[in-house]
Order: C-alpha cells, then structure tokens, then sequence
C-alpha cells in the first residue's frame, strides 16, 4: 500500500499565497463496504462546513448548474483500532477539527441521535470508525504519518 505522499495543492482563491490544505478521511479498515462509502460520506459532510473547503458551482457548456465541490485533495486512509486511537490524538494535539463517526452510530437515523450517541460517551470511550478534516497540508501530513492510503 502507498505510503502518505505530500501534495503540493495551493489555495485556489484568486490572489490568495495561503497554504496549501489536505482533507484527510480516516477509516477503520475492518469496515464493510457499505459501512466504509456511509462513514465517509457522513464525515466529509463535516468538512463541507468549514469557510473556505467548497469552491463555486460548476456549470457545464448547456448552462445548467451544479453543487460545488472540495478545493482541496481528498485522501482516504486506513487504520486499525490503534492507529485510529493514535490520529485522533494527534489529531486533538495540533488543534485539528475532525467530524467523527462511531460504532454507535450506525444503530442511529437522525441527526439529533447522532449527536446524543456520541454526547452520552466520553472522549477515551468513543468507538471511532472514522473520522475527517481540513488542515494545513504539513499539519496534516504529522496527524497521518504512518498510515496508508485506504485500497
């Protein structure tokens, strides 16, 4: 599997020298399909509210419309329980936001129990599965070191 490779991805806003950002997924690799595409579309989802992460609509040459995307490169990694535990740290240590999704999460259907599934357990306590965030891309690259892009 690969190891992290740096991007060189600028910040694309016109006239902006600020610095190059990465979104990170993080998954637990023993995940089933359906639970890895679930996890990942719901953490994700966290980053998309973050000031700066999504750019301008996209229109194709018939002038219809389309939802903005990520500016930024979307990496997608693997983790074992331990390497989880490990990211979320250093995740916690640098300052980094991340959306997280836990094992409790998947008996929920609503926004409202999702929260409370993860209010009612404490930080050490969570069953993370995944998690994702928006940093600067060498931030980034120390909150991932060592873990693999996801096959």
């Amino acid at each position: 599997m690969d190891q992290i490779e740096s991007t060189e991805a600028q910040s694309d806003e016109p006239g902006s020298s600020g610095p190059a950002m990465k979104i990170a997924v993080v998954l637990r690799e023993d995940l089933e399909p359906w639970q890895r595409l679930n996890v990942a579309s719901f953490t994700v989802s966290g980053v998309a509210s973050q000031a700066g992460a999504v750019g301008e609509s996209y229109r194709d040459g018939s002038h219809n419309t389309y939802l903005p995307m990520f500016k930024d490169p979307v990496l997608v990694f693997g983790a074992t329980t331990d390497e989880m535990a490990r990211t979320i740290e250093r995740s916690r240590s640098r300052g980094v936001l991340f959306s997280i999704f836990t094992e409790d999460l998947f008996n929920t259907f609503n926004d409202l129990d999702n929260r409370a599934a993860v209010a009612a357990v404490a930080a050490d306590k969570l069953r993370a599965v995944g998690i994702a965030f928006r940093c600067d891309q060498k931030i980034a690259d120390k909150v991932l070191k060592g873990l693999k892009l996801l096959k």
